[in-house]
């Protein structure tokens, strides 16, 4: 079995659903979850704090650079991921759009080498 990441897109700008939209939201993604985990495809999964206040590392003229936050600064970003394992690309393209609705945000669905 193939292993996929499933990056969770988050808007960089704007507010956060209302907390009652939120929350719908939340039950929605651990009822994904629970579903991924019955079906024996979810490995891990979690969710990223802002990019602001990341810790970029950077190599350079045989040292590494240590600075704060993200180098450049996009319309959105990395919130969160899944990890699964599936069969091929069909499955995790599946259970990538069950993500996507569970948390009305655009995933990205990627293959591990």
């Amino acid at each position: 079995m193939k292993q996929y990441l499933l990056a969770v897109i988050e808007p960089s700008q704007g507010e956060p659903p209302p907390p009652a939209e939120m929350q719908k939201i939340i039950e929605r993604v651990e009822a994904y979850q629970r579903s991924a985990q019955e079906a024996g495809v979810w490995v891990f999964s979690g969710g990223l704090f802002p990019p602001a206040i990341a810790t970029t590392l950077r190599p350079k003229d045989g040292e590494v650079l240590v600075t704060d936050g993200p180098f450049v600064e996009g319309k959105e970003h990395l919130g969160g991921f899944t990890i699964i394992q599936c069969e091929d690309l069909d499955a995790a393209l599946e259970w990538g759009r069950r993500c996507a609705e569970a948390t009305t945000l655009p995933v990205e669905v990627r293959p591990f080498r």
